[in-house]
């Protein structure tokens, strides 16, 4: 070991460690770093580590070029997440976020692009498809308005004509009575539009809110077949009870279910010829008690058969002999089994008649 010459331990003060050749022992530049050697409380010696300034620089750049690399690693992902975040997330968001305001000012026809099938996409369809209902339901509207308003129009223009020609005298009084039974008539059909659009109205609103009781369909059908006898006399029509058995009970709203069977028995006999028959046939099957009305008239175009529940619907074919219709039945017929949970069919052909069938539960008993 090379002794020191003047060895000073508090040479470097306070300092951790100096820098330099160290008394020209070295013949470039060190870090010297001193540190006592202690034993039972008393100093035995020094110890002194000397490292190169070279290799510390080389092991500095070392150290930095890693930290450099990683920073920049880390530049680059949080970049790319970022970026990813602005395309994958922020401007769809800014996209339904702009259908959404256009949805609120009225501007249904914005459609937001579909570009991915991700949540985000799934949401931009899912918005894209309430816009078309809603486009739908506000077309519905306009065109409910403007067929309420036509047939509410029309028997009330009728009304206003006949009543202000009978009283300023341009229809005599002996031809009243043939007037005031025109205005009864177009009355009646004011009242039965009104009836119908209420009977709707409770459908939209408390659809599912139905008083079910078991009941036999049977007699029921008994006494709604009962209640055409006059009709049926005029028209020389036979009404036909075709029974699965003696009684056959379901469990359904009756009032409800007793207006279905009237609608389909006065389209049934409306849509009749003279000296035909009109079927009411039944048919248990598992769970089900499946009604069928079926008649001899002049059918369903088929070109019709899809529209025939649209409120207001007549087919050119009905138009002739359906003066007091309201063009409601059959969508009354068709909200009232919907609202039971149950199907309703149809099957006609032009010229030789229609069968409309029905499904119920069946209570067993």
């Amino acid at each position: 070991p090379t002794a020191i010459e003047d060895f000073n331990p508090a040479e470097i003060g306070s300092a951790k460690y100096e820098v330099g050749t160290y008394h020209d022992y070295f013949k470039e530049d060190m870090i010297t770093v001193i540190a006592p050697v202690v034993h039972g409380y008393s100093t035995q010696g020094y110890l002194l580590i000397h490292k190169s300034m070279t290799q510390i620089g080389q092991l500095q750049i070392t150290l930095m070029n890693a930290a450099y690399i990683t920073l920049a690693v880390i530049y680059l992902l949080s970049f790319s997440i970022l970026l990813g975040i602005q395309f994958i997330v922020y401007r769809p968001l800014c996209k339904i976020t702009e259908a959404a305001k256009q949805y609120a000012s009225g501007n249904l026809d914005y459609e937001i692009p579909v570009n991915t099938e991700d949540e985000i996409g799934y949401l931009s369809a899912s918005l894209n498809f309430m816009s078309s209902q809603l486009r739908d339901m506000e077309d519905y509207q306009k065109k409910f308005v403007a067929n309420v308003s036509h047939d509410f129009r029309s028997p009330l223009t009728s009304i206003k004509g006949y009543v202000e020609a009978m009283t300023d005298g341009t229809i005599p009084p002996e031809l009243h009575e043939k007037y005031l039974k025109i205005i009864l008539f177009e009355t009646e059909r004011l009242t039965d539009l009104t009836q119908d659009l209420l009977t709707l109205n409770e459908f939209d609103t408390n659809h599912l809110l139905l008083n079910r009781e078991v009941f036999d369909i049977h007699e029921m059908i008994k006494h709604v077949a009962a209640s055409f006898e006059g009709v049926c006399t005029q028209k020389k029509i036979s009404i036909e009870l075709v029974f699965a058995t003696k009684h056959l009970n379901v469990n359904a709203d009756k009032r409800k279910i007793q207006q279905v069977l009237y609608n389909l028995l006065d389209n049934a006999i409306k849509f009749s010829d003279p000296n035909s028959i009109v079927t009411i046939e039944t048919t248990d099957r598992g769970e089900k008690v499946y009604t069928s009305v079926k008649d001899n008239g002049m059918g369903i175009p088929r070109s019709a058969l899809g529209k025939i529940w649209e409120r207001f619907y007549k087919s050119d074919l009905s138009r002739g002999k359906d003066k007091k219709g309201t063009g409601l039945g059959l969508a009354i017929v068709k909200e009232a089994i919907q609202a039971h949970g149950e199907n309703i069919t149809v099957v006609s052909t032009e010229g030789v008649g229609t069968e409309f069938s029905f499904s119920l539960p069946k209570v067993a008993g």
